[in-house]
Order: structure tokens, then C-alpha cells, then sequence
């Protein structure tokens, strides 16, 4: 398997098992050490906030060692998020875009953006 296919099946398993499934087990064995402990920082709360969250892939495009994923992430406010008390209310399809840095075949960094203002509207907490 190549290191471009490599890093995207990484990516794929963080979105399969981690985000959807849940197995924060599986964050030391897709990321480097230096950075597993971050990675579980927003994972955890965000699944503990959105617990039946699903995030579904739309492209996953990688070079060298750096993979780009745009997704598109759905789920139920369950519990606390961002200082905001569960609504019980559910976002769709929510666009995010991450990049990921990889060493050694691991994730050793990432960077992204979300459309959190389509997320807090759906989820009826805009201000305004």
C-alpha cells in the first residue's frame, strides 16, 4: 500500500471508529504520540455533547504526507456544548474541511474549519 492510501485509510478509520463509533481506544493507534492526547481533548467532549453524531465523507484527497477530507457531520445535542445546554435538537449535514499531517504513517497534526453558525442555527442557539 502506498503512504498516500495509507494516510487516507487512516482517515477513514478515525471518522468510522473514533468519530462515529466511538472507540477513543483507536486515537493511539492512528496518531503520533505527541498528539493523541490533544486529538482525545475534542473528540470526547464532542461525542459526550453529540452522541449519536455521524460524520460521512465526501472527498479524502492526499499527497505526499498531507490528506484533505471534506465531510459532512449530523447529530443530536445530548449534552453541554460550547457553555450551551442540550437543546435535544439535531443538525444536518453540517460542512467541515480538515487537513492532516502525517509522520511516520500517523496523524501528527490537523487543522480545520466548520460551519458551526448553519450548526448553532439548526440547533436553534444563534445569537442575534
Amino acid at each position: 500500500m502506498s503512504a498516500t492510501a495509507r494516510n487516507k485509510a487512516a482517515v477513514q478509520r478515525l471518522v468510522d471508529e473514533v468519530i462515529n463509533d466511538g472507540r477513543l481506544d483507536a486515537v493511539a493507534e492512528l496518531y503520533t504520540p505527541e498528539t493523541a492526547a490533544a486529538a482525545k481533548r475534542w473528540i470526547e467532549p464532542f461525542r459526550r455533547s453529540f452522541p449519536d453524531v455521524h460524520m460521512e465523507i465526501v472527498d479524502l484527497v492526499a499527497e505526499d504526507d498531507q490528506v484533505v477530507g471534506r465531510f459532512l457531520c449530523s447529530g443530536t445535542h445530548r449534552g453541554r456544548w460550547r457553555g450551551h445546554q442540550p437543546t435535544g435538537r439535531r443538525f444536518e449535514r453540517v460542512d467541515e474541511v480538515y487537513f492532516f499531517s502525517f509522520r511516520d504513517g500517523m496523524i501528527a497534526g490537523a487543522w480545520g474549519l466548520e460551519d458551526n453558525a448553519k450548526r448553532l442555527r439548526q440547533l436553534g442557539l444563534e445569537s442575534g
